[in-house]
């Protein structure tokens, strides 16, 4: 059971996300429709007080 839902995950992968979509193998609106669903998870935001952009 869990890899079929690793599976089903991976598509959704941003790797893969945009090939597929090109492809007609996943639909755009089935992307975003997940997107919506994904929970708020900014109260975990944790600061490390360095900017990633900077070396």
């Amino acid at each position: 059971m869990r890899l079929a839902r690793a599976l089903k995950e991976k598509i959704y992968d941003v790797r893969l996300r945009d090939k597929l979509i090109s492809e007609g193998k996943l639909k755009k609106e089935d992307v975003e429709k997940l997107l919506k669903e994904l929970p708020d998870e900014s109260e975990n935001l944790r600061y490390t007080g360095k900017d990633p952009r900077q070396n």
